[in-house]
């Protein structure tokens, strides 16, 4: 069978942008077993409140909800479980170190496949304040009236 070329987007986090200040962008591999990998091709997964950690050199998603597949037995894997990161030493090392420091957090914000593999995009990320999420959705609101402004402009034109 030949393997497949492109990206498909399997989840997003889009709450993410609006809590977090996203500094970096990392692109990680996972480590699944195959009912989780069916799962994620039919576009089944959450990754609402998860987060990944480094323990004893190694990165770990946590907490993100792969339903399980639907046609599978026993074999079925756990919808919450722990999945390794595959990272080389050089960022795992770096993010380790900006981890370390207080406010840092890596999260989730995409999971897709890339030429058949699965990755996930974690950003390494700090938490906002309540006004800074207030200011978020001003800029959001003035962008929106601002599209909307250029649009009737355009649409009186013709």
């Amino acid at each position: 069978m030949p393997r497949e070329r492109g990206q498909s987007v399997v989840a997003s986090n889009r709450k993410a942008r609006y809590d977090y200040h996203i500094e970096d962008v990392v692109e990680a591999g996972l480590v699944l077993t195959g009912t989780e990998v069916k799962t994620l091709r039919a576009g089944r997964a959450s990754l609402i409140d998860g987060f990944a950690s480094i323990e004893r050199g190694e990165a770990w998603l946590e907490n993100v909800h792969i339903p399980e597949f639907f046609q599978g037995s026993w074999t079925n894997h756990a919808t919450r479980r722990k999945r390794k990161l595959l990272l080389n030493r050089k960022e795992l090392d770096k993010l380790y170190g900006k981890v370390r420091e207080s406010g840092y957090t890596l999260i989730p914000l995409s999971l897709y496949f890339k030429d058949g593999y699965a990755k996930v995009e974690l950003g390494l990320a700090r938490g906002k304040k309540e006004f800074d999420k207030r200011q978020t959705l001003k800029e959001r609101d003035a962008k929106r009236e601002i599209n909307k402004a250029v649009r009737e402009v355009k649409n009186r034109e013709t």
